[in-house]
C-alpha cells in the first residue's frame, strides 16, 4: 500500500490542469440533496428570487473559507449552523459536500455535524485518488481536524492532500456590487496589496500597477478593452499617492484633455465593468481556476453586458466560470449547454442544465433570453407545492 500511496500522490501532482467536473452537496441552506451535479468550463446559472442561484455558489466561498482555515468565522458570519443547515439543526444534522476533477481521478469529501455551541465541525473529510488505468478501485487519505478547523486547512507536505488545497486556494466568488461613494474601490488602497484582485475589488488601483510594471501585454488588453465601452477612457495614471507612497488611488486620464480624474469621476456601470475586465483578462497564472460571480450584469449598459460575456468565454478556456444572474441578455450570448436552471420545489432547489436537442425547434426562432422570458426553460416563480 505504500508504493501505491507514493506513487499516486506523486501522479496528482502533476494534474493541476485538471477541471471540476462534478459537485454533490446535501443540507446546505435551501440545497437539501444535489448529487453528480455536472460542471462545464462556463455555467451561467438562472431562476427565480430564493431559488437558490447564490446558495450554490456559496457552497464554493464555503470550501474556500474551509481551506483558508475560516470555518469557524465563516459559520459565525451567518449567523451559526442553524442557520446553514437545510432547514436549520431539527431537520438537517449533517452538512456534506463531494467535489471530483479531472474525471474523478480527484476528489475531495467532507461532512460536518452541528455542536452545542451552534458551530459546525468537521466530523470526516476523505481524498480520494484514482488512476483507472492501474487500479480498481481509488486510493483514499483521511484527514485529521485542525482544532476547531477543517483539516484541509492543515500545511501538508506535498501529495493529494495538497493537491487539493492548491485547486481550493485557487477557486473565488467576487461581487463588484458596491460602487457607491463609501466603495472600496474609490478609496485608497496599499501599492503592495497586489498578489491577487480582492473579491469587492478593494485594491484594483494596486492591482492593475502591478499589471502594467509586470505584465504589460495583459494590462493593455485591459486598457483597449475599456475604451471599448467607455470611448471617453485614454488610459489609468497608477502612481504611488505624493503623500503616502505606500498608497495608491485609481485615476485615470480622460481624452483630449489633462484635467484630473479619479474613480468618483466614472459611472458605477464603467467602474464595474474595468473591475470585471481586470479580473477575466489577467494573466493566466493570476486568474482562479474557478471564477465565481453572482449577478455582475448589475448596472452594465447592453453593449457592456456583450463585452462581458465576450470576455467569460475567452476567460472559459483558461479557467472554469459560474455565473448566477437575473439577466436574459447574458442568457443570450450562452449555448444550452451552458445553463443550469434553478428550481424550488417543496422547500429545495433542484438545478437542472439544459439540452440543445429539447430546445432546437424553438432555437431557430427564439434566442434563449427570450425562450426564459416565455418561461419555456423554467427558472421563473411559481407555487413550492407544483
Amino acid at each position: 500500500m505504500k508504493t501505491r500511496e507514493l506513487h499516486a500522490t506523486g501522479t496528482a501532482a502533476s494534474h493541476d490542469g485538471q477541471p471540476l467536473d462534478w459537485l454533490t452537496v446535501a443540507g446546505f441552506k435551501s440545497i437539501e440533496s444535489v448529487q453528480k451535479l455536472r460542471m462545464q468550463r462556463i455555467n451561467v446559472i438562472i431562476g427565480a428570487n430564493g431559488s437558490g442561484k447564490s446558495n450554490l455558489i456559496k457552497v464554493f466561498s464555503f470550501l474556500e473559507a474551509m481551506r483558508a482555515g475560516r470555518l469557524r468565522e465563516y459559520v459565525a458570519r451567518a449567523g451559526g449552523a442553524d442557520r446553514i443547515l437545510h432547514f436549520g439543526t431539527k431537520t438537517t444534522d449533517t452538512l456534506s459536500i463531494d467535489v471530483s476533477f479531472g474525471n474523478e481521478t480527484n476528489r475531495y469529501e467532507v461532512a460536518l455535524v452541528p455542536n452545542d455551541l451552534d458551530h459546525l465541525a468537521p466530523s470526516e473529510e476523505i481524498v480520494y485518488f484514482w488512476d483507472r488505468q492501474k487500479y480498481v478501485r481509488p486510493y483514499s487519505e483521511a484527514l485529521l481536524p485542525a482544532g476547531a478547523e477543517a483539516g484541509i486547512s492543515r500545511r501538508t507536505p506535498p501529495g493529494i492532500i495538497r493537491w487539493i488545497q492548491r485547486r481550493l486556494d485557487r477557486w473565488r466568488l467576487y461581487h463588484f456590487h458596491d460602487t457607491g461613494t463609501k466603495s472600496p474601490f474609490r478609496k485608497t488602497c496599499a501599492l503592495h496589496d497586489n498578489r491577487f484582485l480582492r473579491p469587492d475589488g478593494a485594491n484594483l488601483a494596486a492591482f492593475l500597477y502591478m499589471l502594467r510594471e509586470k505584465h504589460d501585454e495583459s494590462y493593455s488588453l485591459i486598457r483597449r478593452t475599456v475604451r471599448l465601452v467607455a470611448p471617453f477612457f485614454e488610459d489609468f495614471v497608477l502612481e504611488p499617492t505624493t503623500v503616502n507612497e505606500d498608497l495608491i488611488r485609481l485615476e485615470w486620464k480622460h481624452i483630449g484633455t489633462d484635467a484630473y480624474f479619479d474613480a468618483s469621476s466614472l459611472s458605477d456601470g464603467t467602474l464595474r465593468f474595468i473591475a470585471l475586465s481586470t479580473l477575466l483578462l489577467q494573466p493566466d497564472e493570476m486568474l482562479p481556476s474557478v471564477v465565481l460571480l453572482d449577478e455582475p450584469e448589475l448596472g452594465l449598459h447592453p453593449y457592456a453586458v456583450t463585452m462581458f460575456c465576450s470576455l467569460v468565454r475567452a476567460a472559459s478556456v483558461r479557467a472554469q466560470v459560474i455565473v448566477a444572474t437575473q439577466s436574459p441578455l447574458v442568457l443570450d450570448h450562452f449555448e444550452p449547454m451552458h445553463v443550469l436552471v434553478a428550481e424550488r420545489q417543496n422547500g429545495a432547489s433542484t438545478f437542472t442544465r439544459l439540452e440543445a436537442g429539447s430546445l432546437e425547434t424553438w432555437l431557430s426562432d427564439f434566442s434563449l433570453g427570450q425562450l426564459w422570458e416565455k418561461n419555456e426553460l423554467g427558472g421563473r416563480p411559481r407555487s413550492e407545492a407544483s
